[in-house]
């Protein structure tokens, strides 16, 4: 692993940054550590430093922002993301990776898990769980969705979740800073591909596509 290592951590919470970092000093040769606690900021940061890794929680202050990967490599092409969220990984690995991610991680991992995925997604270009593997191996291999969730664009998935999290459309609107009629629209479609009527079967649907 080369010296001077430059990695930016983007997440809201500080001592989830500083507890990484801490890691990050104790475990790289003179790495470089920059932090951004917004999507703002790491743009900014990006924009006026050399990154080799961006470590990204996906969901800043709540909301998820799956289209950040592309603005980051559109200001450094070569640079890693290595997401760090507290998702599941089943549900979300692949369509992170999809949008851009180089590799994900889950925020209940070990130290020496954070250590090993930085370490291999510098040295080979990515990190993917065993499972993230198979599943993208299945996919290459289908021409049909085997899961219905997988037929949900990621606007559709976004909003699918937040649903049967309890929110309403409402609340979906103000986080995603969308009309509600956009979030009926969605919930709509989503209702129509997976040829569901309400919440409830959706969320069973969610919890099937998992097991």
């Amino acid at each position: 692993m080369r010296a001077d290592l430059k990695i930016l951590l983007v997440d809201d919470h500080l001592v989830v940054r500083k507890g990484i970092e801490l890691i990050i000093n104790e475990e790289f040769k003179n790495p470089v550590v920059f932090n951004a606690e917004n999507y703002e900021e790491a743009i900014e940061i990006m924009e006026n430093n050399s990154i080799d890794l961006v470590l990204l929680d996906i969901n800043i202050n709540g909301v998820e922002n799956i289209k950040i990967m592309k603005k980051l490599k559109d200001i450094q092409s070569e640079v890693k993301i290595l997401v760090f969220s507290s998702h599941d990984e089943k549900q979300y690995g692949l369509r992170y990776i999809e949008q851009g991610a180089d590799g994900y991680l889950n925020k209940y991992c070990t130290e020496d898990k954070i250590v090993e995925a930085i370490a291999l997604i510098i040295k080979k270009g990515y990190f993917y769980s065993e499972a993230i593997k198979e599943k993208l191996l299945s996919k290459s291999k289908r021409k049909t969705f085997a899961n219905p969730i997988d037929s949900l664009s990621n606007r559709e998935y976004e909003i699918a979740t937040m649903l049967i999290n309890g929110y309403g459309n409402l609340e979906i609107a103000n986080k995603l800073d969308i009309q509600m009629s956009t979030v009926s629209t969605y919930k709509n479609r989503v209702f129509e591909k997976l040829n569901i009527t309400n919440v409830v079967a959706l969320s069973d649907l969610f919890k099937n596509s998992i097991q």
